[in-house]
């Protein structure tokens, strides 16, 4: 049975398909196949978020081994992502919701904006993650991380109980 499509742990991820700091379109759908993690976060060059994603940065070869795909999204402009990006050398592609249609559909719209949050998406694109976290505190790569691999190897296990013969009957004993 397929899952529903919703901003929920056990639902498929909703679409995104959005402009990066360089005007180039990311699709969620693109990504389908590899685990994904979306870092929402208020603002560009603000002091947390600014520690978030340098950390992100300085644990850049952590998220690769994991093989998972990582983009942070916010409601700020294409161009003010691409300045952010290149003045803090980011690797990850910053994607701009100017409309907030995705920080809604994902449940992560705050007063102010964005709230801060992090959704992990397994490689059949179902949420097997998902935090909130008070906007002067950041996520801890290692939990991330750590939500990443548990999201992989779920999704493997599934397919290994998918795959897996039938358990004997007791008629077979």
């Amino acid at each position: 049975m397929k899952a529903p499509t919703g901003p929920r742990v056990g639902q498929l991820a909703p679409e995104i398909d959005l402009p990066d700091g360089r005007g180039e379109r990311w699709q969620l759908s693109r990504a389908r196949g590899r685990p994904v993690v979306l870092l929402f976060y208020p603002a560009d060059e603000t002091a947390v978020c600014t520690k978030q994603l340098c950390s992100v940065r300085d644990n850049w070869g952590r998220y690769q081994a994991t093989g998972a795909e990582v983009v942070g999204i916010n409601t700020d402009p294409v161009a003010k992502h691409g300045r952010f990006a290149a003045s803090h050398e980011l690797p990850l592609r910053l994607l701009s919701d100017g409309s907030g249609e995705v920080v809604r559909t994902y449940r992560m719209r705050a007063f102010y904006g964005t709230k801060r949050g992090v959704v992990v998406i397994d490689p059949a694109g179902v949420i097997r993650y998902r935090k909130e976290v008070f906007p002067l505190f950041r996520p801890s790569d290692d939990e991330v991380i750590e939500a990443i691999e548990d999201a992989v190897s779920g999704q493997r296990s599934a397919l290994s109980r998918k795959n897996a013969p039938p358990p004997p009957s007791s008629a077979d004993r």
